[in-house]
């Protein structure tokens, strides 16, 4: 009898033991009875009945990394679904452009499981199909582009991917937030070439920016002499003009000055004599005397007129002879 206590004992905590699940946060149980889906456990804790209903267990492949930095697949039994947002690193893969060359391309996948229910009962191994999917329609969407244009084109791959995705694994209840390229690696040949192709570009570019500054410098050394000669000509015409309007000022205050010292000769004169006789007189006598002032004048001229210029004089020498 104690023996048979015993074993009542411990069939009910094994029973206990079998029946008490406790689920963490963000994460459920699918549970079945008698093999057909009855409910989902929530986080916290929970109680099942042992033989008659079981946690559903799933299949569910990850990638891990040995020793040597290389990466390799794994397929393991999970009972536990993450609620979670969980980012799936796809192995590196050579996808074919639209020109032909193959490029090798490594992506993100960020998702997220929606409908547990759906994710157990509607797709065998999510992650995996997840992945074959993913492979599939970005061979298709880089093999509708060039080089180039892949190679420049992430956003555009990353945007259509996810609404592909997003559509095709919505009835396994699964949320595709974001795929990210993160390389792009063309072969070598390719690449030496690119290179090659961009140090022409940069030096064709360079030339460009040199002659376009030797072209602005000419230009602007052009532009200022030519306003150099402007200023220097405008300076040249102005200080002509101002020697001029001296010269013609000079001229002014001479004639001026002259003539007071008619007027003065003639006032002084004009009761005594004859001024117009005694002025024509000192203008001959001036003109003889700039003829005769020469350093090589070996002649002395007398002009045609010389009696009349003596007798201006005789008729001054009778004006002061008579005063």
């Amino acid at each position: 009898m104690p023996f048979f206590l015993l074993f009542l004992v411990v069939l009910a905590l094994v029973f206990v033991a079998k029946g008490v699940i406790i689920v963490q946060q963000a994460e459920v149980v699918i549970v079945e009875r008698l093999g057909k889906f009855d409910r989902v456990l929530q986080s916290g804790f929970n109680f099942i009945v042992p033989i008659i209903e079981a946690p559903r267990a799933i299949d569910w492949k990850t990638v891990q990394r040995g020793f040597d930095g290389s990466t390799y697949s794994i397929v393991q039994k999970k009972t536990k679904i993450d609620l979670r947002e969980a980012v799936y690193d796809f192995p590196r893969q050579n996808v074919i452009t639209k020109d032909n060359v193959s490029i090798s391309i490594n992506a993100l996948l960020y998702f997220q499981i929606v409908d547990p229910k759906s994710a157990v009962y509607e797709i065998q191994n999510l992650p995996e199909a997840i992945e074959k999917l993913t492979q599939t329609n970005l061979r298709n969407l880089v093999g509708q582009l060039d080089l180039d244009e892949s190679l420049v084109s992430r956003d555009k791959i990353n945007h259509e991917l996810r609404a592909i995705l997003d559509d095709a694994t919505n009835k396994w209840g699964v949320k595709v937030n974001r795929v990210e390229l993160q390389d792009i690696i063309p072969p070598q040949d390719i690449q030496s070439a690119m290179e090659k192709q961009m140090k022409a570009e940069r030096d064709r570019r360079a030339a460009i920016l040199e002659a376009e500054g030797l072209k602005k410098s000419a230009v602007l050394k052009a532009e200022g002499e030519k306003e150099a000669a402007i200023n220097r000509a405008e300076g040249n015409k102005q200080a002509n003009i101002l020697r001029a309007e001296g010269v013609a000022q000079a001229r002014i205050l001479e004639a001026d000055g002259e003539k007071e010292a008619i007027q003065r000769i003639i006032g002084a004169l004009s009761d005594k004599g004859q001024p117009d006789k005694y002025l024509i007189a000192m203008k001959y006598l001036e003109t003889m005397k700039e003829i005769t002032s020469g350093k090589d004048n070996k002649v002395v001229y007398m002009p045609y007129e010389a009696t009349g210029i003596l007798s201006s004089v005789d008729g001054i020498k009778q004006m002061f002879d008579k005063q």
